[in-house]
Order: structure tokens, then sequence, then C-alpha cells
């Protein structure tokens, strides 16, 4: 009788595939066996490049005489470690009785990459090979996978980016690692007093590093600018500043003087911006001038009321869940994944390491049993039982939560609604977590909050102020979305108003204390709200007085984990907001895969420091040394562009765009001529000047 062997990338989800086949399972050493079938698994990677040594003993001493190091054909080895699991898979690989392979690996570029690599080594032939494409270890998902699984020469593209990714990160560290390191490694020992330094440079590590340290170095340069705004206190109809605090404090409101046509300052270079003066003289002045002539009053010369809608976000992906649960739970990216992942192999969740934030149709079309196995989760049953009875989820597949062009490999992180057994023996943290996906879940089958929008333009003796004010009509998607975690803040303890400063390439940054984000104290009353809908053109207001505001522009903010990953997706772009991003994604840098590892690991090896309670990122003294070594060198690095343009021609190679030896052609003409480029230069000494300008940065030692 012949057989069909499943081979996963993990002994916990080889069992779970093994569940789903609901077979009389004799457990071996490393596999799973029944009559029909044979169920094993990879450790991760069992196969890895081989170090250059294995090419030539010559290679093992580091010399710029062998750069630069680009092999014809590549070599591979099993890794010492799990060679034992290695040999169980190739002997089941190549068993006689086994007539089809079915690649259970995770359904990713890399857990392409992990089994074919294995298939190579084990000299897999005359096999039948399917791949089986899942969305989530649940086992409907499993056995359809199972049913759907295609030949795996549809994916030979991804699997020729898969190994060309690998090809690139290894051509790349080993010659520029080796080439820096034998260039300017002992200029920077020499500087630091160590014994030895060696470089460690990559495609999308040594750009992320470049990303941290410009912002860094953004930040000592910024100038403060002092700014002063003048603010008028204004009253309700009928109120004068006469009255009781009480009352009149009820319906007054701040309003914010700007200089438009008309204004005596307007076009001056007493400005700082149209809302604020470069001096106080000239704002003491401005309220001198107004307080002449009482009574103090002001009329409104203009006033707009409008409804605004705000629809629910889009759904996670990976990227997005890693920098809320960065700015939630002050956990850094790669504990997000590791949380999710548990998820995933919990069946709680579908395939974490995803890019896309929209659904399938497919999926959408049986999306009520996701939301069905949530009315089994006390905290939001009572939302899903709703959604159910109302039948918001039917119209779904005509809305932007689902489009098919937006999914490359998998769609968005959704809970799969089963799997809840297991939810109260996972960590407190991951509960949190899991709460966060399902409310964002839940939320795109709920309307939109609905606010009323009142503008205001009030003038006094030619001059004008400004006021705006969003008043929730109706909550929409807000009653089940969580919005109050992480994001509270509290006011400067010195009472001044920060701007941000602008940051290259950031999304431009509004100024926070402008206009309609004044801080209104009486938006939730609902006497002020009635009053706000009585005001008309014409209308009279009291002014109980004026007051100077004093100002700052504020440097821009350093990255956190969160952030960063966000920037790393978005090509170097910190875009803030949601649904811009959402629009012009593209290529980023590095993938969604391997995006935490890449931060991890440059903190690890000391490039940069993590605070653990803030997550904010900063650059250490060896860190900003790279840097400048890599920016007198191989400049190219750094450039978050070119970095993301490699992973779209990675992108292109799947999608068959370009094939293989295009690639392979130019990237090893990069290496060969940034190589001979390096090796023409004598600029090590210059490099002090850098060292001496970011050392006084850090104290001794650091």
């Amino acid at each position: 009788m012949t057989k069909s062997l499943y081979i996963a990338e993990k002994p916990s989800v080889a069992q779970e595939f093994a569940n789903a086949l609901k077979k009389n399972w004799r457990r071996g050493d490393g596999f799973m066996e029944a009559e029909d079938a044979v169920v094993t698994w990879c450790v991760g990677h069992l196969v890895t490049m081989s170090y250059p040594e294995a090419y030539d003993p010559k290679y093992k001493r580091w010399s710029l005489e062998t750069l630069p190091f680009l092999p014809k054909e590549f070599k591979y080895q099993v890794i010492d470690n799990v060679s034992k699991q290695f040999q169980t898979v190739s002997r089941l690989l190549n068993r006689q009785d086994v007539d089809t392979i079915y690649i259970c690996t995770d359904s990713g570029r890399e857990g392409e990459y992990i089994y074919r690599l294995v298939d190579q080594m084990a000299g897999v032939k005359d096999k039948k090979r399917k791949r089986v494409w899942i969305d989530s270890q649940t086992e409907e998902e499993i056995l359809k996978g199972i049913r759907n699984a295609r030949d795996w020469s549809a994916y030979d593209n991804l699997s020729a980016s898969a190994y060309l990714r690998a090809k690139e990160d290894y051509l790349m560290g080993i010659n520029f690692s080796r080439l820096l390191t034998l260039k300017y490694g002992n200029t920077i020992s020499n500087y630091l007093r160590t014994d030895r330094t060696v470089l460690s440079v990559g495609r999308v590590m040594t750009c992320v590093l470049g990303m941290v340290v410009r912002r860094e170095r953004e930040i000592r340069s910024f100038v403060k600018t002092p700014f002063y705004r003048v603010l008028g206190t204004f009253l309700g109809p009928g109120q004068s500043a006469g009255q009781g605090d009480d009352t009149a404090g009820a319906l007054s409101f701040e309003g914010e003087w700007r200089s438009v046509e008309g204004s005596r300052y307007f076009g001056t270079p007493f400005l700082y911006k149209e809302n604020g003066f470069r001096e106080r003289k000239h704002a003491v002045e401005l309220i001198d001038y107004l307080s002449q002539d009482p009574p103090l009053t002001a009329a409104v010369a203009k006033i707009e009321k409008k409804k605004e809608s705000k629809n629910p976000p889009l759904l996670y992906n990976l990227a997005e869940l890693q920098n809320d649960c960065s700015k939630m739970f002050k956990i850094s990216p790669d504990e997000t994944l590791k949380i999710v992942q548990e998820l995933y192999e919990k069946k709680l969740v579908t395939y974490p390491r995803t890019d896309a934030r929209v659904l399938s149709a497919a999926v959408a079309k049986e999306i009520h049993k996701n939301i069905g196995g949530l009315k089994n989760f006390a905290p939001l049953s009572g939302f899903a039982g709703e959604i159910l009875e109302a039948g918001t989820y039917k119209g779904i597949a005509k809305t932007r939560y689902v489009n098919d062009k937006q999914i490359t490999d998998h769609y968005a992180i959704i809970p799969t609604g089963q799997g809840l057994s297991a939810l109260s023996r996972l960590s407190a943290l991951a509960q949190k977590v899991y709460m966060v996906i399902a409310r964002r879940f839940l939320g795109i089958f709920y309307p939109p909050a609905v606010y009323q929008k009142y503008s205001l333009n009030l003038e006094r003796m030619g001059e004008h102020f400004f006021a705006t004010f969003r008043v929730l009509v109706d909550r929409g998607y807000l009653k089940v979305a969580d919005t109050s975690q992480g994001k509270k803040t509290s006011p400067r303890e010195d009472g001044k108003d920060k701007e941000d400063g602008q940051a290259g390439g950031d999304a431009a940054r509004e100024n926070p204390k402008s206009g309609e984000e004044i801080f209104q104290k009486n938006i939730d009353n609902p006497e002020f709200i009635r009053m706000l809908g009585s005001l008309k053109k014409g209308t009279v207001l009291s002014i109980s007085g004026f007051a100077v505001k004093e100002g700052e522009t504020s440097p821009p903010k350093r990255y956190t984990s969160g952030s960063m990953i966000l920037a790393m997706e978005n090509a170097g772009q910190l875009i803030e907001d949601e649904e811009l991003r959402a629009q012009i994604k593209g290529s980023g840098i590095g993938t969604s895969a391997t995006r935490a590892e890449i931060l991890k690991k440059l903190v690890n090896i000391r490039y940069l420091a993590l605070n653990g309670k803030t997550q904010v990122i900063t650059p250490s003294l060896l860190g900003e040394m790279i840097f400048d070594v890599v920016n007198a060198s191989i400049r190219q690095l750094l450039n978050p562009e070119l970095t993301a343009s490699w992973e779209k021609g990675l992108t292109y190679v799947a999608e068959g765009s370009i094939t293989s030896e295009e690639y392979m052609e130019k990237l090893e003409r990069f290496v060969a001529g940034r190589t001979g480029n390096v090796l023409r230069l004598n600029n090590q000494y210059q490099l002090r000047e850098y060292f001496d300008a970011a050392a006084q940065y850090y104290k001794s030692g650091t």
C-alpha cells in the first residue's frame, strides 16, 4: 500500500495535521505513522547555506584579496544540532511506499524555502509533491488545505524569490561585513580602545540602523523656537463676565486668535505662524488693543455645522498589530509576534505573518462562522450576537474590508472563533492581544461613528478667533472598539504647548494645538452642546478675558519599536495616519515575517538600545560609528527607498515578472561594484571627526 507523507514546519503543527486526519497513529522517533499516511516535521530550518570556507579553505581567513566572494553555484549543509531530525525526514521522503508528499510548512516565502532546501538536500526524486496552503490551524482549514493542495510547481516562482532573498542576504552580509571590518575595524577599535571590532552589515538591518541614527541627529540639531498664542475665553449667549464662575464656566469656551486677511498683523514679520507671534510683546500688544472699548464682546462672523463619519479601521496585519501592542502594552514587535504566533497555534487566530489588512471574498462568504464562534467568548458575546441578529455581516463583501487584489499570501489577522477553551490557559497579556484582534474584527460589522462638528469664527475689532468642536452623536463601531488602551495623555508640567518639528521622510505633522485641537472642557455638557446648536451668524458673545499662551517647537519624536515596524513597512516613512498608510501601501523594508527579528538583532549586537518601559529606540555610540563608516563607504545601504526596491524585486520574481537570472545579475553587479569602490578608498583617518561628533553625547565606556 502506498502512503502519503505530510511534512510540517514544527512538531506542534504536525500534531494538528495528525489530529485533523483522524487516523490510528503510531508514534515513531521524529514522525507519526498510520496505515496509509505518515506525518513528520522540520524544526524550523534543517538546512542552511554553507560558510565560504566550504567552497575553498582560503576563505576561512578574512582577506581583502578574496573579495568579492561571488560563487557561481551555492553550497548548502545540514545544520548540526538538527541533523538527527533531518536524517529522519530525508529517509521518510525517499521511502519507496511514499508516493505523495504534502508540503505543510508555513504558507509563505520562508516556509516554502524551508521545505525546498530539505527536498534538495535529501535528493527527492519521482514523487508527487503537493503544496498545502492554509490561513489557520483549525481542523476545517487543514482539511480544506489538503483537499485543495496544488502541485508544488505552482509555487516555483515563490521558491525562486525565497532562494534569491537568502542569497542576497548572504552575499551582502558576507562581502560587506568582511570588507568593512577589514577596512575600518581597526579604526573603530583604536577609537573605542577595544581589542577588535567586527562590523555586522546587512541589506535591511543597516538601513534600519540608518533610520534611527538620522532621527537621533535630527533631534540633536533641532533648535527650539518659542511662540506666543492669544486665547480668548467666550461665554454663552446671555452670559456675562460678572456672573458666578459656575454658571458662566458651564457655557464658556476658548477661541484661538489667528491672523487672517483684514487683521492688523496679517503678513507682518511678527508672526511665527498665522496663530502665533515670535515675541511675547506682540501678543500682549494685541490683547491691549482688543481690551479697549468695553464691554468685551465678539460677534459670530461665521458658523459651520456638519456631520462627520469615521469608519471602522481596516483589520490588523502584523505591522499594525505590532505598532498598537507597542503603544498599548509597551511590548516589542518580537514579543507581539511570539504572542500572536501562539494564538495561531492554539487555533484562536488566523496566520499572523501577513501584510494584508482585508479579507478575501471566499472568507467573507463564511465569515458568520467566525462571528458565531465569538458568541462563546463572554466579553464580546453580546456584540457577536448583535451582529448575527442584525445580519450586518451579509454585505461585508461589498465593503473596503474585502479585496482580493490587496492580498498576496494571506488575508488579515482575525479570530477564527475556535480554540476558546485554550484562551484561559494563556498569559494575561496573550488574552489582551486576542481581545484587541477580536474587537478590531467585530468593529467592521458596525456602522461608522458619527460626529457633529461645529466650526466657529468670532470677530472683535477686525480680529478673528476660531474654535472647533466635535461632538459624538452616534458611537457606531466605537461601542465595540476599545479605544482607550494606551492612548491616555497628560499635559506638560510646565503648561507650555509644544509643536512637533518636521522630520525628514515623515508625513507632515499638524500643529496639535491649533484650531480644533484646543482642549474644550465643556464638550460633554449637554447644555453646552445645545448652546452651540443655537448659535447663529451675528450672535454676540461676552468675553471674560484674554491670555497669552506660550509654546515652543519640539524636535521630531524618536522611533518606538512599533512605529519603527510601521516605518519599515512603508519604506522608511513614518506615516501616522492609518487611512493614508492603507492608501499608499507598497514595498517595505524587510517583510512582516522578518522585521521584528531584524530589530531584535540590532539590539542584541548593541547597535541600538530599546527601552523596555517606553519601547523607545536610540542608537549606541558603536551604532553611530557603524553608521558613519557605512555612510562613508557604501551609502546606498542606508537608503530606505533603495532597500525597499530590492524587496520589490523579490516580489516581481515571485509574480513571475522578472527572472531569477535577471535579479541575480543585478545583485552580483551591486556587490562587486560597491566592493571595488571601497577597496579604492583611503578615508579611515577622516572618520575620526565624525566619531568625535557622536562621542560627545555618550558617557565614557558606553
